[in-house]
């Protein structure tokens, strides 16, 4: 390997672990964003920001340009469980704390996973450790006393990563010649649209123009944990592997773990970091699958 070639890969590695540490803020940017709107609207301003800009990235390019029938419902249908995984994640974190909610979402590789093994008909050791390992880890931290982690917020928690699991069985089921833009360019804006509605209907309410730490939090979001980070990542695999890339959300969690107690002073019990290290080799074991459930593009959208 060239001095090049080495230089490149270490860029790509610097770069992946900057795309992490955006993401794994994304916790931390929800909580101040929570002060003082609701985790609906919070997630469609989210949403809008980032969609607004793919829009304005994609029209130039010709991706909003019309797709068959089957593909345009297909990704409708993604769009509304990419707004599920949002509500029920940034939700979660009114009842649960930074780390925990972020480790939970985080299981989506496991549930991915877990619908792959359904499809196949089949289970290879990698498959059945993730889900057993993952279920053990998940039932120590419930039974954790806790009362930053109560039980709404868990299921939150989960709900949001068992709906982005079943977003990219969507998405993979588009037709294979829809780029990502084009996919991410309709999903996003579908999004945002359910999540506008519900937090109409709901009476959700925007955090205050004035409140720039909350709206900062949002702008953080969308533009730092999102953009940034998902492009960073996918910008990564060129040069290095998937799994070596997708092996990377491990880091996600503990990112957000140091940032909350950092910030808030959140501590976490010996039972809730045993059962959290159970879900993290849980997750560790669902990347390594031989069907490949994540990859970058793929990564929970925290």
């Amino acid at each position: 390997m060239n001095a090049g070639a080495v230089l490149s890969r270490r860029s790509a590695v610097l770069l992946v672990a900057l795309a992490q540490l955006a993401i794994g803020a994304a916790a931390v940017f929800a909580r101040f964003a929570l002060v003082s709107g609701g985790a609906l609207a919070i997630s469609f301003a989210r949403l809008t920001l980032a969609a607004l800009v793919v829009l304005a990235v994609a029209l130039p390019r010709g991706a909003l340009r019309p797709v068959g029938r089957p593909t345009e419902l297909r990704l409708v249908a993604a769009g509304l469980l990419l707004a599920v995984h949002f509500a029920a994640w940034i939700t979660s974190l009114k009842f649960a704390s930074v780390a925990i909610s972020t480790l939970l979402v985080c299981t989506t590789p496991v549930w991915a996973e877990l619908a792959a093994v359904v499809r196949r008909r089949s289970i290879d050791a990698a498959a059945a450790a993730s889900v057993v390992i993952a279920l053990i880890g998940v039932g120590i931290v419930v039974g954790a006393p806790a009362s930053a982690n109560q039980p709404l917020g868990i299921v939150l928690a989960l709900i949001g990563a068992v709906a982005f699991a079943a977003y990219l069985i969507a998405v993979r089921g588009t037709d294979a010649q829809s780029s990502t833009l084009v996919v991410t360019s309709r999903t996003y804006s579908y999004a945002a649209l359910a999540l506008g509605a519900a937090a109409l209907v709901t009476h959700d309410p925007l955090p205050p123009l004035t409140d720039s730490r909350a709206w900062g939090g949002i702008l953080a979001m969308a533009f730092f944990s999102q953009l940034f980070g998902h492009t960073a990542l996918n910008a990564s695999v060129r040069i290095l592997s998937a799994t070596l890339v997708s092996t990377f959300i491990l880091l996600e969690p503990l990112i957000a773990a140091v940032l909350a107690a950092w910030l808030f002073g959140e501590r976490i019990g010996l039972q809730t970091a045993f059962g959290a290290l159970l879900v993290l080799i849980a997750i560790g074991f669902a990347v390594r699958a031989p069907s490949a459930a994540v990859t970058p593009a793929d990564e929970p959208q925290t």
